[in-house]
């Protein structure tokens, strides 16, 4: 079964809108990882209340790849 290269791997230039299909997108996503952070601020008439920081990192397992925690990790 041969895969057909991705959009981004091709040499030439591209021109006009590029469509990516998700499947080569999600493909993408988990071989590099990615990491997605934002922060949400509460406030009442321009005073802060809340603020919370959220961050994620999506990426695939590989059961060939160490884990960085001595002890395995924690689960």
């Amino acid at each position: 079964m041969t895969r057909e290269p991705a959009l981004w791997d091709s040499p030439e230039p591209l021109s006009g809108p590029v469509g990516v299909p998700l499947v080569d997108l999600l493909d993408r996503v988990l071989a590099t990882g990615v990491v997605i952070s934002g922060d949400v601020v509460i406030a009442i008439a321009d005073v802060p209340l809340v603020r919370l920081s959220l961050h994620a990192l999506l990426s695939s397992v590989n059961e060939r790849v160490p884990a960085p925690w001595a002890d395995g990790g924690p689960l």
